[in-house]
């Protein structure tokens, strides 16, 4: 079993529903995590379909909770964006980005393969100074409430499973054939370096 404790990071576009799901339910389990979006700006649905919400990363939670609640408080809280601020701003104060994070993780769990795709395009971009491995595996997640909790509890247990492993390195792609196996899904991944 590992000295250190797992550190783990969730990626998905926005830091509002996949990866705060995620976030909530390791944080639950004494893990050390922390979440990000990758996008530019934060979009949350509108109430149409060509109709989208726009927000600066620096925004906090409170502030979107705020103007969805002048905006339309029955229509948001029906969607559930009003119940998933309210959880994230119980979290953290506000969404962050993935690029603007200085911190090194042993694993990196992503929500889509575009996502997937820009992380592993970013740790390469950056220079490698420590060469310290971290593994970034996509667990494709649709972004629905539902969704996202069925996603972060997929995410628990490769982490559970991660923490009882003696060399994560050796055993990695055992673990993720076997969950494939046993999930039906297709997990991508691949090992940067710090």
């Amino acid at each position: 079993m590992p000295s250190a404790p797992l550190r783990v990071a969730v990626v998905c576009m926005s830091n509002i529903n996949r990866s705060m799901e995620a976030h909530s339910m390791l944080r639950k389990k004494g893990l050390s995590v922390q979440s990000f979006g990758i996008a530019s700006r934060v979009r949350l649905p509108g109430p149409g379909p060509n109709f989208a919400l726009i927000y600066d990363f620096a925004t906090p939670y409170k502030e979107m909770y705020n103007d969805l609640l002048r905006k339309d408080r029955e229509y948001y809280t029906g969607t559930g964006l009003l119940h998933i601020l309210g959880r994230n701003e119980r979290i953290k104060p506000r969404p962050e980005r993935f690029q603007e994070c200085g911190a090194s993780f042993d694993v990196i769990f992503t929500c889509e393969e575009r996502v997937y795709d820009r992380v592993v395009t970013e740790l390469c971009s950056r220079e490698q100074e420590t060469f310290q491995p971290v593994h970034v595996i996509n667990v494709d997640i649709v972004d629905d409430p539902e969704s996202a909790t069925c996603g972060a509890f997929l995410i628990c247990q490769l982490c559970q499973a991660l923490q009882q492993m003696d060399d994560m390195e050796d055993n990695m792609d055992e673990l993720l054939l076997q969950a494939e196996e046993k999930t039906g899904k297709r997990f991508l991944h691949t090992v940067c370096f710090y």
